[in-house]
């Protein structure tokens, strides 16, 4: 058989350790041509770049 616990951890106890558990904010950049945040690694949403060529059709409002 496996160990068991003698004691019931207390809410301070259990809440300390899963205080730990909260989630990464997002590391954002700027992207060098439109200077809006996206996320590293991937193509701007904005102007549609990656690495200075571009990969996303943008299409322009009014047109």
């Amino acid at each position: 058989m496996g160990a068991v616990p003698k004691k019931k951890p207390s809410r301070a106890k259990t809440r300390q350790r899963r205080s730990h558990w909260h989630a990464e904010t997002a590391a954002l950049v700027r992207c060098p041509r439109c200077r809006s945040p996206r996320l590293p690694h991937h193509a701007c949403p904005v102007c549609g770049t990656y690495r200075g060529r571009q990969v996303i059709p943008v299409e322009v409002p009014g047109r």
